[in-house]
């Protein structure tokens, strides 16, 4: 056990310790998302919003499998339609409200192809806005 564990002696500082380095790995988790967009050197806000939620995504493969996981299949569809391209199929995929109740407990609900999309319409096809308006209606109604 670390030292620092050791020095926790009740159960309210148990209890608050959890709290605050719950919020401190969420934050560093966003960090580490914005980094990895960053990598790409890309000026497009909407290209790098979406660049976001894929590695979001990829953070939430990586907690559900317990270890680093790339989204393979993403990325072939990032390499042949583009990012845009790419989300705008994405969002046609059966919905996971799983990975969607992983992202909030992230803090990191806000990354997601279809928030992204329902943010910029103007930037996507009028079926995927539609479609991702529907998802994120769906979301909301999921009791988890």
């Amino acid at each position: 056990m670390e030292e620092i564990i050791r020095q926790l002696n009740t159960l309210e500082e148990c209890v608050y310790f959890i709290e605050k380095h719950t919020d401190l790995i969420n934050q560093a988790r966003q960090r580490t998302i914005e980094l990895r967009a960053l990598s790409h050197e890309n000026e497009n806000i909407v290209e790098n919003e979406l660049l976001k939620a894929l590695y979001a995504y990829e953070e939430i493969l990586s907690k559900k499998n317990n270890r680093r996981t790339r989204a393979s299949r993403t990325w072939q569809m990032v390499n042949r339609y583009g990012i845009v391209g790419a989300a705008e199929r994405a969002v046609n995929r059966n919905i996971e409200p799983m990975g969607y109740k992983m992202l909030v407990e992230m803090g990191l609900k806000d990354l997601t192809f279809e928030a992204v999309i329902a943010k910029h319409p103007e930037k996507f096809n009028i079926e995927a806005v539609k479609k991702a308006n529907e998802r994120l209606e769906e979301l909301k109604l999921i009791k988890f």
